[in-house]
Formats: structure tokens, C-alpha cells, sequence
């Protein structure tokens, strides 16, 4: 079975040639950049990947959509590029798709680091995730953020998880949650929905109190605390946002 690697990038110079490397036993990788201004196109060449750029960027979903439409092999895995595939993992999937059975899919749980500590709790572990396709049987969903994988076909399991540097400091973090609440809100303005303070308010306290005390975040130690707050944040802006958008539809 030919396996084919989907990986987008977009200034992911940092983290991308680890990605590569850990999945340099496949037969196929294709990497869509969205307008890298670092080296990560030169690093994806000089690893032997397939780069194809793009002017515009989509969102998520159709960005990996057409990562997808350019792979050729059997199966496909996708990765972010701060992501990596552990040799225990590479070993997996061999075996998997050397008998794959009936299967259309292969789900697997993601293990990911906040400012340098691997979560195991915060709704963070186990993150299941399906990554592994036949090339034909799935697709990403449209969604420009927090997409997903639609499957047509019965779903197997993988044991050893993919890896995942979510985030490395508090800069990236902050900067994240300012471009992820925006998106959010950007498309739920989109849907009809509306928000006031005291809804921004709520899901700020919801959003803490279900990553610290109903995941477990305090057993992450400052680290649960400090994701705890992260997600607290980006949920009173998300709606923050969404209350300024909606304000700026009625006052239109």
C-alpha cells in the first residue's frame, strides 16, 4: 500500500523539519504552503518533499482539501507541520495497512506540549484524532478552523499517539488565541448568532472551570492553570467579538 503524507505549512520553520524527518519512510510527501516568508519551503525541498504554494488562505479544511487532491498514494496521513509521528507510531501504521481489513479509517490519540509540559489532563489526553485514510473514503470538512475528517466506512484504532507542540511560549499562545477568537467569532457572526458581555462573561468562567476542575487541569500542575486561563480568555474574547460584529450589523 503507497502512503502519502499531507502536511500545510505557513512559517513553520521551527517545528516543520522535525515533522518531515519523523515521516521520512513514506513514500509520498505534500506540503501546501499558504506564503511561508521563512525557510520552510526551502527546508520541505531539501527533505524531498512536494511543495505546491498557494496566494490565498482558505482555512483549514479546504487548505487540507487540497493537500489531499494532490496525494496519489493508497492511504493517507495527515500532520500539521508541529507535529511528528514517533517510531513506535511509524511501526503501527505499517502493520496496520499492511492487513487493513474493511477498514476506511484509523483513528489515534494526539499527545501535545503547552510551554514545554505534555498534557495529561485538561481535556488535552487522550485527544483522538482521525489522521489515517484510504485516499478516496475521507475528506476535510469546510470548516476554516477546528475542521474534521468525514469518513465513509468503518473506523479502526490506532495505540501510539501522534506528537504535538501546541504551543511552545506565552507569545505564541497569546497570539493564537487573539487569531483563533477572531475566526471563531468571524463565523459564528456569519451563522446569525449574537452575544453580549455578560454571554462573553459566561463562557470565559465556563471555559476555565470545565479545562481546570471538571478535566482535571490542576493535575497539570501551573501548567493546567495557566491553559486553564488561556482557554478562559479566548472564550470571552471569542464572544466579545461576536457581541462588537453583531453591534456593527445593527448599527449598519
Amino acid at each position: 500500500m503507497k502512503l502519502s503524507v499531507i502536511i500545510i505549512t505557513k512559517n513553520g520553520e521551527p517545528a516543520v523539519r522535525r515533522c518531515l524527518e519523523s515521516v521520512a519512510w513514506a513514500d509520498e510527501i505534500v506540503v501546501v504552503d499558504s506564503g511561508s516568508t521563512d525557510r520552510t519551503v526551502e527546508i520541505c525541498r531539501e527533505l524531498g518533499a512536494a511543495v505546491h504554494q498557494t496566494p490565498d488562505w482558505p482555512g483549514y479544511g479546504p487548505q487540507k482539501n487540497r493537500a489531499l487532491d494532490r496525494a496519489s498514494g493508497d492511504w493517507v496521513f495527515s500532520l500539521d507541520h508541529d507535529e511528528w509521528a514517533t517510531p513506535e507510531l511509524r511501526e503501527e501504521i505499517g502493520r496496520s495497512l499492511a492487513a487493513p481489513g474493511d477498514k476506511a479509517a484509523f483513528v489515534m490519540p494526539r499527545r501535545s506540549s503547552f510551554c514545554g509540559r505534555f498534557m495529561r489532563h485538561s481535556g488535552w489526553w487522550p485527544d483522538h484524532v482521525t489522521r489515517l485514510f484510504r485516499r478516496g473514503a475521507a475528506r476535510f470538512s469546510e470548516d476554516a478552523m477546528h475542521e474534521r475528517v468525514i469518513v465513509q466506512g468503518p473506523l479502526g484504532s490506532l495505540r501510539h499517539p501522534i506528537m504535538h507542540e501546541s504551543v511552545t511560549d506565552l507569545d505564541q499562545m497569546i497570539v493564537k488565541m487573539n487569531s483563533y477568537s477572531s475566526a471563531s467569532a468571524a463565523a459564528l457572526n456569519r451563522q446569525g448568532h449574537r452575544a453580549s458581555l455578560a454571554t462573553a462573561m459566561l463562557h470565559g468562567w465556563w471555559a476555565f472551570t470545565r479545562t481546570y476542575f471538571l478535566r482535571l487541569g490542576f493535575l497539570d500542575g501551573r501548567e493546567g492553570f495557566m491553559l486553564a486561563v488561556a482557554n478562559a480568555q479566548g472564550s470571552y474574547y471569542k464572544y466579545l467579538k461576536l457581541m462588537l460584529l453583531s453591534q456593527g450589523k445593527r448599527d449598519q
